[in-house]
């Protein structure tokens, strides 16, 4: 009998079993379980989808740091929060969830796999109304000793929840990250710089996949705190990134809705958008490569899953660099679209590239319209001739992440240059300002912030219009070379209008009402 004859004899659609056994993971998993291959940006977003999931309206990210050492990561929350059963759920290794209809989690891994991706300790202490403060504890060596998960000390869980009763009144969630590995190499001396990139990387990353829920109403705010002082260092609030916040679209008529027949899912709808060309928005050019970013985005309950790809529909090209279509996943998917454990990705089947390319609007417009318009607009833009505007280097810590985007939005940015910070400082009474060029920073005198701030208490991005205009005037007096003696007479004159322009801010601050 032929190999091919015995195979038609024997071939079983089903294979048949006798018996089964429990066959519990090996320690050894706890290798596979760390290396997930979750960006930092894409664990901490992972673990706000569990805030949000809970019911939170408010979330704050906390770099907790000892003066130049970056110690802690911790996610803080004010939803419904998990009883003592919920912890052991939440942190057992392997437990599947049952997650409702709308809910952003979907594997039930991402806590565990996406902490342990970058600390090696992750601690969860949580509250409910009608239960106490109660921590669970798991380390990467725990997993190793038979899932081991230790219990926390029931009065630190207390304390902790008492730290942050702004946020957890009568219930919250505090998610702790130590031992985090990027943190232990950062050299002495580099934590600032280290933090100011993370946190603009973190910025970026969760204003544009959790957009949505931003625009909505979602406090999202990340902070850092010197654990030794106690005090706030930074602090700012994640504004809405929206790929399709356009304020007026690249070609007449869009966006445009398509509806595609997909093969086991139904119609699924299109949003096709076409930017306008040379746009300087950040959620155009501040998101990525226009390469990467044009095509499909998909969203799953709201939540941006994917932000740009053709999924094999086609090559990216330069000419559609002004295209992107909003997909928003439908509740049963009929196996053509699967997620990534990361939620930073989407797999199709052949079924939703054909379907996209039946795909037609209410007039019977085919999509590849949308793409000859597309690439229309984008050549006629680059037609276009455009004034050149002066590179500028960017604004710092100091400043408010709206006037940063601004900035970068309206103005190209010089390459290889330090950021320019603002501080507050102790000046002689007849400075409004100085310059720190070594340390590229411009110091207020802090006599007047309080003038500047209405009186109360400014954080860390006060002030912005202040500081704001004293970037525009002395940007370009960092990274030079020779100082000149006009330079330095009109630093001068500067300083002494701003400080009579201070002190009649002040005068009519206190001046009686009459």
């Amino acid at each position: 009998m032929s190999p091919s004859a015995s195979l038609r004899a024997s071939w079983q659609y089903d294979v048949p079993t006798h018996g089964s056994l429990q066959l519990p993971p090996d320690a050894g998993y706890a290798k596979a379980l760390t290396n997930q291959g979750y960006g930092f940006e894409a664990a901490v977003a992972d673990l706000i989808d569990n805030s949000i999931d809970a019911g939170a309206d408010s979330v704050v990210v906390h770099f907790l740091r000892d003066a130049d050492r970056i110690v802690s990561l911790l996610v803080l929350d004010n939803g419904k929060g998990m009883d003592p059963a919920g912890l052991d759920s939440a942190m057992t290794v392997g437990r599947r969830r049952q997650y409702g209809t709308g809910a952003l989690g979907m594997y039930g891994t991402g806590l565990k796999a996406g902490s342990l991706s970058h600390a090696r300790t992750l601690t969860v202490i949580s509250r409910t109304k009608r239960s106490a403060p109660a921590g669970r504890k798991l380390t990467a060596e725990g997993i190793e000793d038979g899932f081991r998960c230790d219990t926390v000390d029931p009065a630190f869980a207390q304390q902790q929840i008492d730290v942050y009763d702004g946020l957890i009144e009568w219930h919250g969630t505090i998610v702790r990250w130590d031992r985090v590995r990027a943190f232990e190499t950062v050299a002495p001396g580099q934590s600032e710089q280290f933090l100011s990139k993370a946190i603009s990387q973190l910025e970026m990353h969760l204003g544009l996949y959790l957009h949505r829920f931003l625009t909505r109403g979602l406090s999202l705010d990340i902070a850092v705190w010197d654990v030794s002082t106690g005090e706030e260092t930074d602090h700012i609030s994640v504004d809405p990134l929206d790929p399709f916040g356009y304020k007026i679209p690249g070609k007449s008529g869009y966006p445009k809705r398509f509806s595609a027949p997909v093969a086991g899912a139904g119609t699924v709808g299109l949003e096709a958008h076409i930017w306008p060309a040379k746009s300087k928005q950040a959620g155009f050019r501040q998101i990525g490569t226009l390469q990467e970013r044009q095509g499909f985005y998909f969203y799953r309950n709201d939540r941006l899953v994917q932000a740009g790809g053709w999924n094999n529909l086609r090559a990216p090209e330069g000419h559609l660099s002004l295209a992107r279509v909003a997909v928003d996943l439908p509740e049963e998917t009929g196996g053509v679209f699967s997620l990534t454990v990361k939620k930073d990705g989407v797999e199709v089947t052949p079924a939703f590239t054909a379907g996209v390319e039946q795909a037609s609007d209410p007039a019977g417009a085919l999509f590849k319209a949308f793409l000859t318009d597309a690439e229309a607009a984008y050549r006629e833009g680059a037609s276009r001739s455009a004034i050149d505007r002066p590179a500028v280097i960017e604004p710092g810590k100091g400043f408010d992440p709206m006037v940063k985007r601004a900035v970068r939005e309206e103005l190209p940015l010089k390459a290889g240059e330090e950021p320019v910070r603002t501080e507050w400082a102790s000046l002689p009474d007849d400075r409004f300002f100085e310059l720190d060029r070594d340390g590229h920073t411009i110091l207020i005198n802090k006599s007047f912030r309080d003038d500047f701030n209405d009186g109360r208490r400014g954080g860390s991005n006060d002030a912005p219009v202040i500081k704001t205009l004293l970037y525009l005037l002395l940007q370009d007096s960092f990274g030079l070379g020779r100082w000149e003696r006009k330079r330095t007479d009109r630093i001068d004159y500067w300083n002494n209008i701003l400080l009579a322009s201070a002190h009649a801010q002040r005068e009519r601050r206190t001046r009686p009402s009459s």
